[in-house]
């Protein structure tokens, strides 16, 4: 087979992996890859076909768990808004299921309690437990276990 098809078999399978995004299509895309340059050396078709199945076998069983198992990772740093989750505050203004103000690493936040029956004094602490638009929502740290 002619080193161009398995090129243009490479090209085809990865931009259908840039739809797919599976990272199966972008292996065998490789795996074509190695077989255009096995064949633009001379290799005859059979050999081909195994250096095809070879690259594709590797990347399908050693490359791909790895490269799930990277995906999968939480990333080491959270920023913008989402450092804040998690973070501990005090309470500036009485904080209810409507309003309230709190100070989170030193900028003043509103709130709203997470649990809707609570009401939570001035001078309280608390613990962010999300952050919707420009509001956190807390919860008491004495109610947690």
């Amino acid at each position: 087979m002619p080193w161009f098809l398995w090129l243009l078999a490479a090209g085809v399978l990865g931009v259908a992996e840039f739809f797919t995004m599976t990272l199966v299509l972008g292996l065998l895309a490789g795996a074509a890859l190695v077989a255009a340059v096995v064949a633009g050396v001379g290799v005859g078709l059979l050999g081909q076909l195994v250096a095809l199945g070879v690259a594709a076998a590797a990347g399908l069983l050693v490359v791909r768990p790895v490269a799930l198992r990277q995906l999968d990772q939480a990333p080491l740093s959270r920023d913008g808004t989402d450092a804040l989750i998690g973070k501990r505050a005090e309470v500036l203004r009485e904080v209810t299921a409507t309003r309230g103000l709190i100070k989170i690493s030193g900028e003043e936040w509103s709130a709203r309690s997470l649990d809707e029956s609570h009401v939570i004094p001035a001078g309280a602490l608390v613990d962010v437990m999300e952050i919707d638009g420009a509001t956190a929502l807390v919860y008491p740290r004495e109610l947690l276990p």
